[in-house]
C-alpha cells in the first residue's frame, strides 16, 4: 500500500516534467501511430478501469486523445468507457439488479440508484479509500462539496462535477447559466430584432418570422424550439420559463407553486394559442435528442428556450457552414414589471457524481486517478491541454493555438478525438477553479455564456430530491408524472376554457395524491439545506 501511495506522489510530483516527454511522445505519435502508443502504456503499471457514464450522447474515446494519453502516461490508467445504448434507466437499474456495476460511475446527482447503490453497499466510501490509499483527496478536494456529500454515517460515496457554492456565485462575476432565450441570427435581424419579452412581442415575432421564412434550405421553419418531454413535464416550458418570469421559490415561510402561478399561466395559454395557429409544431412534442440536435443543426428553429451548453456542437456546425445562420441569446419572457431573469447557476451538488464500485479490482488506483483529476494539475489538463500542443503561455496567460482553436470552434467531435481537452472529459470537472486559466477567446457560444453572467443566482437551496423508496418519494413521482401529462394537454388544449378544465382537474387531482402535505415536507429540506449553506 505504501509502495503504491509513494508511486503515486512521485507522479504527482514529476508532472511538469513529464509533460514535455509527453509533448514529445505526441509528436512521434501522429507520425508514427502505434508504435508510440505501446511505448507511452508499457512505460509503467498500465491498468485499465471500466468508466460507465450514465448519458447514451455521450461518446467520447479514450487514447487517441492528446489529454487522455496525458493523463494516462501520468497515472498509469487507461479508461474503457461504458455508455447505455438505449434507456439510460433501464441501463442502470440492469447493471444494479445484475450486481455487475463497472469500476467508476458517473451519473446524475438526482438519480434514485445513487441512494440505491449505497444503501446496498455497492460502492466504496471514498474517504475510507483516502485513508487507505491517497491521503492527497483531502489536499485537492473541495471543502465545501466534501461536506455537502457526507451522509449521516460520515462518510461521502461520489464525488461531484461542476459544484459551486453560494460564495463561489458571490465571488466571480463570470459564473454563467446553462439556461438562454436563443433565436436564430439571421432571421431575427430580418424580423427587426424586437422586443420578445412580452406576450404580444413574443408571439409577433414568432409570427412574423414564420412568415418570412416558411422554410430552411427546403425543410419547414420550426417556429419554437423546447427540450424534449419526459417523465416529469418539460423543463423548457416549465422551470426555464418560471425562471424566465422570475417566478419565486418560496413565499411566507413556505414553498411557492410556481406551476399555478398566474403570470407562468398567461404565457401557457399564449404557447397554446401558437399550437392552434400552427407555430407550436408536433416536432416539439415528439422529437428526442438525436433529432432534435439534427434540426439544430440545420438552423431549423427560429427561438429556442434551451440549455445552451446541449447545443454547443450544433452551433459550431452552423458558424462554420454561414456565421450568421448561428444562435445568439437575448433576452426573453419577463413578467409584467420586467424583472431580471433568475437564472440558475450550478450549485454545490454540481450536476453529476462519480462513483467507485465495489468490483473494482484496483479501489488503490481508482481513487488516486480520481485525485489526480480533480487536481489543480489535472483540471489544467482537462481544461487546456497540454501546454505546446494546444495552448502556449504568453506573458503568463494561456492562449489557444490557433489551429487548436479553429478546430474547437467548427468540429467538436473532431477536437474531442484528437485533442480532447475543453472539459471533453467533464465527469470530474471543477468550473470555478477552471476560471483562473480561461483564455480570452471568442467561439460560437462566447455570446450565449456571457449574456447570462448578469442573471445569474444561487438557488441549490431549492434542489430537494427526497429519499428513495419512501412514500414521498413515491407520491413526488406521481405528481410530476400528473404534471408531465398535463403540461402536454395544456398545451394540446382547443381553447382557454378547456385549458381552465384541464388545470382545475391537476389541481384536484395533485392535492389527492398529498401536494399540500408533500410541501411542507420538501421545505423542510429547504430550511436544512439553507443552514448547511449559511443562507438566511
Amino acid at each position: 500500500m505504501a509502495d503504491k501511495y509513494n508511486r503515486n506522489m512521485k507522479l504527482k510530483s514529476n508532472y511538469k516534467k513529464k509533460l514535455i516527454a509527453t509533448a514529445l511522445l505526441f509528436s512521434m505519435f501522429f507520425g508514427c501511430g502505434k508504435e508510440t502508443d505501446k511505448g507511452v502504456n508499457d512505460s509503467k503499471d498500465n491498468i485499465t478501469l471500466d468508466w460507465y457514464i450514465n448519458y447514451s450522447w455521450f461518446n467520447t474515446g479514450w487514447g487517441s486523445s492528446v489529454v487522455s494519453r496525458a493523463i494516462t502516461e501520468n497515472t498509469g490508467v487507461n479508461i474503457n468507457f461504458i455508455t447505455p445504448q438505449g434507456n439510460e434507466e433501464e441501463k442502470l437499474n440492469a447493471l444494479i439488479e445484475s450486481g455487475t456495476l463497472p469500476d467508476l460511475i458517473t451519473l446524475g446527482w438526482w438519480e434514485p440508484q445513487v441512494n440505491e447503490m449505497i444503501q446496498k453497499d455497492m460502492v466504496y466510501a471514498i474517504n475510507k479509500l483516502a485513508d487507505d490509499y491517497d491521503p492527497y483527496f483531502y489536499q485537492v478536494s473541495d471543502k465545501q462539496a466534501v461536506s455537502w456529500y457526507t451522509q449521516s454515517d460520515g462518510n461521502i460515496y461520489g464525488y461531484p462535477c461542476s459544484s459551486v457554492t453560494p460564495q463561489d456565485v458571490e465571488n466571480n462575476d463570470k459564473i454563467g447559466s446553462n439556461q438562454t432565450f436563443l433565436v436564430r441570427k439571421d432571421i431575427y435581424e430580418a424580423i427587426g430584432s424586437p422586443d420578445m419579452t412580452t406576450i404580444q412581442g413574443f408571439e409577433n415575432a414568432v409570427k412574423k418570422a414564420k412568415e418570412m421564412y416558411p422554410e430552411i434550405d427546403g425543410k419547414p421553419l420550426i417556429p419554437i424550439g423546447a427540450h424534449l418531454f419526459d417523465d416529469s413535464g418539460n423543463v423548457s416550458f416549465d422551470q426555464y420559463m418560471q425562471n424566465f418570469l422570475a417566478i419565486p421559490y418560496e413565499k411566507d415561510g413556505k414553498l411557492y407553486d410556481r406551476n399555478t402561478d398566474p403570470e407562468y399561466i398567461e404565457w401557457l395559454k399564449m404557447f397554446r394559442r401558437l399550437g392552434q395557429e400552427g407555430y407550436l409544431a408536433t416536432d416539439v412534442f415528439i422529437d428526442q435528442r438525436t433529432q432534435m440536435e439534427e434540426k439544430i443543426a440545420e438552423g431549423r428553429y427560429f427561438c429556442m428556450l434551451y440549455q445552451y451548453t446541449d447545443m454547443a456542437a450544433q452551433q459550431k456546425t452552423l458558424y462554420s457552414n454561414n456565421p450568421n445562420s448561428i444562435y445568439i441569446a437575448v433576452d426573453g419572457p419577463k413578467n409584467k414589471n420586467g424583472d431580471d431573469h433568475v437564472l440558475p447557476t450550478n450549485t454545490v451538488s454540481g450536476w453529476t457524481v462519480t462513483m467507485i464500485s465495489k468490483n473494482c479490482k484496483n479501489p488503490d488506483r481508482a481513487i488516486q486517478f480520481m485525485d489526480y483529476l480533480i487536481s489543480e494539475e489535472g483540471q489544467k489538463l482537462i481544461y487546456l491541454g497540454v501546454e505546446g500542443i494546444t495552448y502556449d503561455m504568453v506573458d503568463g496567460k494561456p492562449v489557444i493555438k490557433s489551429d487548436v482553436l479553429k478546430l474547437l470552434n467548427t468540429d467538436r467531435a473532431s477536437y474531442d478525438q484528437i485533442y480532447g481537452a475543453d472539459d471533453a472529459y467533464w465527469m470530474l470537472q471543477d468550473n470555478v477553479m477552471q476560471l483562473k486559466w480561461k483564455p480570452e477567446i471568442s467561439s460560437p457560444i462566447t455570446q450565449m455564456e456571457e449574456w447570462t453572467y448578469k442573471y445569474v443566482k444561487y438557488t441549490g437551496q431549492y434542489d430537494v430530491i427526497l429519499p428513495a423508496d419512501t412514500e414521498d418519494a413515491y407520491i413526488d413521482s406521481q405528481i410530476k408524472s400528473l404534471w408531465s401529462e398535463t403540461l402536454q394537454d395544456l398545451l394540446l388544449s382547443e381553447s382557454d376554457q378547456e385549458f381552465d378544465r384541464i388545470l382545475e382537474k391537476y389541481k384536484s387531482e395533485r392535492s389527492v395524491l398529498g401536494f399540500e402535505q408533500l410541501q411542507e415536507k420538501r421545505y423542510q429540506y429547504v430550511v436544512k439545506a439553507k443552514e448547511k449553506l449559511g443562507i438566511n
